[in-house]
């Protein structure tokens, strides 16, 4: 049985679930306010639009789907609902809200150094 984590690093995955959701979001109004869609022909020319966005999106959506594979593989077989919810939060509002958010739920605290 794991022990619970201490409450510091709790708070700051959840600082940081907080952070990524306002960061992120405070962008993806702006980008949805001046027109920007969901539809994969207009989202994905916007998202390419230069080589550093083209890198930031390959890498987040890279990361989202090692987390989604993670989360699912880790998710005992009859609680897979659990899992969906957590990959649509990923994927639906972002992973910087949805991996600290995992993270806090799941009780993971950081290693002390040695």
């Amino acid at each position: 049985m794991t022990t619970p984590p201490p409450k510091p690093i709790t708070r700051w995955y959840l600082a940081l679930a907080l952070a990524g959701l306002v960061g992120t979001w405070f962008f993806n109004l702006q980008y949805f306010l001046s027109g920007g869609s969901v539809a994969p022909d207009r989202f994905w020319a916007d998202a390419m639009v230069n080589p550093l966005t083209s890198a930031i999106t390959v890498d987040v959506y890279l990361s989202a789907l090692v987390f989604a594979v993670w989360v699912w593989r880790e998710t005992a077989p009859l609680s897979r609902w659990r899992a969906l919810a957590w990959i649509a939060l990923c994927f639906g509002v972002g992973l910087a809200v949805a991996l600290p958010l995992y993270l806090a739920h799941r009780g993971v605290a950081i290693a002390p150094r040695r």
